[in-house]
């Protein structure tokens, strides 16, 4: 029947290579990894076979669980699925914080054989006294993760592996695990984390009928072009002159260049769409439906339209600056090309010497076909305590000795949790009477607020004060906007125009608005960028070292390229590293080894790193007094004795429930995830050469 539907109904001649080559993997039963490209069709390739096999069983409430990482995807998604679903008669039904308490109370009735919704959302629904998790989920037999690198890189992948393991017990049999992704280094290797605890003992296959890192990006010429335009008055002229008719999507690094690029473009008679983070949901909704339905129209975004959600047909990319991965270029580059007759094409605009030879490191990487490894972050101590105290508010109550068992062996929740279960004993975040386990005094003043929706998230965000216009919300902003000293009106920039400050609620966090002419200002910090890695910033060095990437660059670009050659030619060596004292007496170490290498640099030859100013992605200052013989003593041995950086108990506020972890492991769980002592091993196996300018 599905096949039919697919022929008849959506008109399709055939099927494409995944969509055929996942059909019998996942029909079968077995754990699969689909990977394609955006828009490869491997929604389509995940769910046709599901429906299929749906077609032969009784319904029998939710079977299918589809996880997102983002709510508007599962918004975007749910159209779609609903029509394939109605070829058999099926339900899909989402379920996410934006959804009613009405609406999930029928779909707590009905029982969905579809279910969209968010790990964060299943959370809920397991901790929830109103919600039966046992009944609503004895049905359920495959959980599809889309956009699965999104979650495996962060806390939100062990979050959905250690949610998968209790659904396990609560279903009552192993669940078949489909991840749909985007190209990825390591495919085996993102297998292997998504299937968890079944990987020696249910059937796992990667999907990805000829696709290779090269193979997924275009040929270079003339779709690809790297300029250098100075400034962000710039970028809105370039953008303003360029492409006009065509619809456009500009990527910015940051909330705040979004909001100015915005206002530069509508100043230029452009039509014009924001969407970032800090928007509220209704916001961002109306700029992606207000676009997809435009022709001559460009949208600013950050990150937040790198995944899949549909904004129509787009004719051309721009980046401005470059992102921090080569994984997150083919996300932007994959927006493209859609239509039969066009091809992917992205044009780089830099605003600096340094973002432009960052920019050729970027895509002298993507030119070789290397796409980054994703890998989960080491010792999530902080997640396993809040899985304990997540079980404990599911089941009301768990045996002391039965609890390991929840996670069907899966580490770090297994033996290795016991330290943190003490703790949790220990200072009355679970309380232990007549060997049963269950929440606490401590877990209650801590997480309790609002029923323990606390406990549902693994992330912080930053503290932020809802805009409101009237009674619509138009977002967040950072709160030094409302601190900072100012003559005059106090004017917000947020979500294109400028609002003017009419009153703050301080102790609510709100703020009210009024519309401005201009002089808006936007700024959020945020939690800060994590930094470049060892191999992007070692193409960095290649770049600098003369290699070109085999894209379109202007001239705007080789001129500054070749002046950013000559500038920093004496701190540059291809086979090895430098040592070089400026003309100020300042001393620095250029590794190019990225961010979490140089900290764990710093840590290991802390008696001569400059205590103040550190390090950064591409070098480290050093003691201004250090002689080379003093630096080979130091550095003969170092490579046999890395340490994992220091850190100021204040870094712990970006760590979600480490107070629920004793001090010293969450200090260690925070050093790892600073470090690479891989990268720091091969800086050090490399000669040093001293230079003086």
């Amino acid at each position: 029947m599905v096949v039919h539907h697919i022929v008849n109904t959506l008109g399709w001649p055939d099927l494409r290579p995944l969509q055929q080559a996942a059909a019998g993997p996942v029909v079968g039963g077995g754990d699969a990894l689909l990977l394609a490209p955006t828009a490869g069709g491997k929604t389509e390739a995940a769910i046709f076979p599901l429906l299929s096999s749906m077609a032969g069983q009784d319904s029998n409430g939710t079977s299918v669980l589809y996880l997102c990482p983002l709510k508007a995807l599962l918004n975007n998604l749910q159209p779609r699925l609903e029509r394939y679903a109605g070829w058999l008669g099926r339900q899909v039904a989402v379920w996410h914080g934006d959804v009613s308490a009405s609406r999930r109370r029928a779909i707590l009735v009905q029982r969905p054989d579809v279910l969209l919704t968010t790990p964060e959302s299943v959370e809920s629904m397991l901790v929830s006294t109103g919600v039966d998790h046992r009944l609503f989920f004895a049905g359920l037999r495959t959980v599809v993760v889309d956009e699965v690198h999104a979650f495996a890189g962060d806390d939100r992948g062990w979050h959905l592996v250690a949610l998968l393991e209790r659904l396990t017990r609560v279903a009552g049999r192993p669940l078949q695990r489909v991840g749909l992704s985007a190209t990825v280094g390591n495919p085996a290797e993102l297998l292997t984390w998504m299937q968890g605890s079944g990987v020696t003992s249910r059937p796992g296959r990667v999907v990805a009928p000829g696709l290779t890192p090269a193979t997924v990006r275009p040929a270079p010429a003339g779709n690809i072009e790297l300029d250098h335009v100075g400034s962000l008055a710039n970028v809105a002229t370039v953008i303003a002159a360029l492409h006009r008719g065509e619809k456009r999507l500009a990527f910015c690094e940051s909330r705040q260049t979004v909001e100015e690029l915005g206002q530069l473009l509508r100043a230029k008679g452009l039509n014009v769409s924001l969407s970032h983070a800090s928007l509220s949901a209704d916001e961002r909704r109306r700029a992606e439906q207000a676009f997809a339905e435009a022709r001559d129209c460009v949208i600013v975004s950050t990150s937040t339209l790198e995944l899949g959600v549909d904004v129509g047909d787009l004719d051309r990319v721009i980046q401005i600056d470059a992102p921090g991965t080569v994984a997150s270029f083919l996300q932007r580059l994959g927006r493209t090309g859609r239509r039969t007759g066009t091809s992917r094409n992205c044009l780089f605009l830099t605003l600096s010497g340094e973002a432009l030879t960052e920019a050729a490191a970027l895509l002298l990487l993507w030119s070789k076909g290397w796409v980054e490894p994703v890998v989960a972050p080491p010792e999530p101590r902080h997640i396993v305590a809040q899985q304990m105290l997540a079980l404990c508010l599911q089941e009301n109550r768990i045996g002391d000795r039965q609890w390991i068992e929840e996670w069907n062996g899966l580490e770090p929740f297994g033996r290795s949790a016991e330290p943190v279960l003490h703790h949790l004993v220990e200072h009355g975040y679970l309380n232990r009477d007549e060997g049963m386990l269950f929440i606490g005094s401590t877990a209650e003043t801590h997480f309790g607020r609002r029923h323990f929706m606390e406990m549902t998230a693994v992330f912080t965000g930053p503290p932020e004060f809802t805009v409101l216009l009237g009674r619509s919300e138009l977002g967040r902003i950072d709160p030094s906007l409302l601190t900072d000293e100012v003559r005059g009106d106090r004017r917000l920039l947020l979500s294109g125009p400028s609002w003017r400050v009419t009153y703050v609620d301080w102790r609510r966090r709100r703020c009210f608005v009024e519309p401005a002419d201009d002089g808006g200002r936007a700024r959020w910090w945020g939690a800060g960028a994590a930094g470049l890695g060892f191999e992007l910033t070692r193409a960095v060095r290649d770049v600098l070292l003369g290699a070109d990437p085999p894209v379109r660059l202007t001239g705007r670009a080789v001129d500054r390229l070749a002046r950013e050659r000559e500038e920093r030619l004496h701190l540059v060596h291809s086979g090895g590293n430098v040592i070089a004292r400026e003309p100020d007496g300042d001393l620095h170490w250029w590794t190019f080894a990225g961010n979490r290498a140089n900290a764990t640099l710093a840590a290991t030859l802390s008696a001569v790193v400059d205590p103040v100013n550190r390090y950064d992605d591409q070098a480290m200052k050093l003691r201004e007094n250090l002689a080379p013989g003093q630096w080979r003593a130091l550095a003969s041995d170092a490579r046999e004795r890395l340490c994992l950086p220091g850190l100021d108990e204040k870094a712990l506020t970006g760590l979600k429930f480490n107070a629920a972890l004793p001090r010293r492991l969450a200090l260690r769980t925070l050093a790892a995830r600073l470090a690479d002592l891989e990268s720091a091993a091969a800086v050090f196996a490399e000669p040093t050469r001293f230079v003086f300018t």
